[in-house]
């Protein structure tokens, strides 16, 4: 570990460092930076925004319709599959007759 007690000018050290900051030129962008950048980032906008063919939102919409049937409370979902999968016991029943 190295001895303060060597170094008896290390604040003048610093001082002199801080001196020197205020005295170095102010970093300034390269000649039409910003609308390079702007533009590139409209690009990526862009693409990011293509546009997206009707169609292809269908299965979205059918698979949304079957969960809403599905939870929704009065089981109407359930009872048109009972219906379906369950034969009639006697011909008369379809037609509403006892």
């Amino acid at each position: 570990m190295p001895d303060s007690a060597d170094r008896f000018n290390a604040d003048e050290e610093w001082e002199d460092l801080l001196r020197q900051l205020p005295a170095s030129p102010a970093a300034s962008p390269r000649p039409y930076f910003y609308s390079r950048v702007r533009a590139r980032i409209e690009q990526q906008a862009a693409a990011e925004r293509l546009p997206v063919r009707t169609w292809l939102h269908w299965p979205a919409y059918a698979v949304l319709l079957g969960a809403l049937l599905l939870l929704s409370g009065d089981d109407a979902a359930l009872q048109s599959v009972s219906a379906i999968n369950s034969p009639p016991t006697s011909p008369e029943a379809s037609f509403g007759g006892e």
